[in-house]
């Protein structure tokens, strides 16, 4: 549900806007200045901001100017019955998403209201992809052994419902990607992927960010928040490590899985949410349920697909194309020539025990590209594979 603020000095004019936005079952509240409006705008979230331009001591145009310095980020509509082409125009270029005239008209503001809906989410969803670009840039899930061209099909074959997937592997072995690579193959690539890491949150803030929060909900909940399956409406949600989830966040995102709906931390209101979720772990949560760790409840409700991603052990033959993968990746990266491995490197990087999966030899391509010469010899393979040894 959008939450929609109303700053007039006018009181049949929020009365009547509130009225049209009510009936449209949005959340809606008052301001009846521009100081109050202002200090309400940045308290706390709103989806949308509607602004009358004439009102005493503080008028729209200085309030838009609060709201870009204090930068709000809500998109703000202008409204004023003293309308003409100039201050429309002015209004737009300090900021505002669009200007209407009154007497409104309700056609008018329900587009407007669509309008700025869709450049909100956008801004999430580049918020999003600003965070993950360089994360993912140049990566896919690299390997032709038997075991990962079977993931690649599995993925082919389920990215396009939405059937819940459930990743197992160990730490490092790729699961990651996988859910991504679900997302970017299923008919929701084009709304959020948003990741969660269950085991990075304290169990007492994991409700918050999973479901949000309203404001005074607790000491430091200041302001309203949006929870990552509210954000992940229309695309992906990712819960990673989902075994080192809390009970009482199982219970929540059983219930959010079961029905389809959310309640903010604080809130009383059902807020519908429409995410995929796909989740990774790196335990046995058949294990873990019978040593009443897990619910299994929520267990048959994640593990509609299993996907069961395998160690770099398992999956040696890959690692000279994961090395060279690597190896164009990181030189880019650090803007520099590209190196070569000698054939006799690549063999001696398969004889290592990699207990830190992919992501231990991507740390050590790193390190070799970084210490070793122009071509990587199994010689330098021997000397930096080993951190103790690379410092000696």
């Amino acid at each position: 549900m959008s939450k929609i603020l109303i700053i007039d000095d006018e009181r049949a004019i929020r009365r009547a806007l509130r009225e049209i936005l009510e009936f449209e079952e949005f959340e809606v509240d008052e301001a009846e200045n521009g100081k109050e409006g202002l200090d309400k705008a940045k308290a706390d979230n709103y989806d949308i901001i509607f602004c009358d331009i004439k009102m005493p001591e503080m008028d729209g145009m200085e309030v838009l100017d609060g709201l870009l310095k204090s930068k709000v980020e809500s998109p703000v509509i202008m409204i004023s019955g003293h309308g003409n082409v100039e201050t429309a125009v002015q209004a737009i270029k300090k900021g505002a998403f669009d200007f209407i005239e009154k007497p409104l008209d309700l056609n008018r503001i329900l587009v407007t209201i669509r309008n700025a809906g869709d450049r909100t989410a956008l801004v999430e969803e580049k918020k999003v992809l600003k965070k993950t670009v360089n994360k993912f840039k140049g990566s896919s899930i690299i390997g032709e052994t038997e075991e990962i061209m079977g993931i690649k099909e599995m993925i082919e074959k389920v990215a396009p419902s939405d059937a819940r997937v459930l990743i197992t592997g160990e730490n490092g072995t790729g699961k990651e990607l996988v859910a991504r690579s679900l997302h970017d193959n299923s008919d929701r690539k084009g709304n959020p992927f948003i990741e969660v890491n269950c085991a990075a949150i304290p169990s007492e803030l994991i409700e918050s960010e999973l479901f949000g929060h309203e404001k005074g909900a607790f000491t430091s909940a200041v302001k309203q928040k949006k929870g990552k399956f509210e954000l992940a409406s229309g695309g992906t949600l990712f819960l990673d490590e989902i075994g080192d989830m809390s009970a009482s966040a199982q219970a929540k995102v059983l219930r959010a899985l079961q029905e389809n709906v959310i309640q903010r931390v604080g809130g009383e209101k059902d807020i519908k949410v429409n995410a995929r979720v796909v989740a990774a772990t790196n335990k046995d949560l058949r294990k873990e349920i019978e040593e009443g760790n897990f619910r299994e409840d929520l267990y048959h409700r994640l593990a509609v697909i299993l996907i069961h991603v395998p160690s770099l052990n398992e999956r040696k033959d890959d690692i000279p194309l994961l090395a060279e993968h690597f190896m164009t990746m990181i030189c880019s990266e650090h803007g520099i020539a590209r190196k070569e491995f000698d054939p006799k490197a690549l063999k001696e990087l398969q004889k290592i025990n990699w207990t830190g999966n992919i992501r231990e030899l991507r740390n050590i391509v790193e390190r070799l590209i970084i210490l070793g010469a122009e071509t990587i010899t199994d010689s330098d393979v021997k000397l930096f594979a080993n951190p103790q040894a690379a410092k000696a």
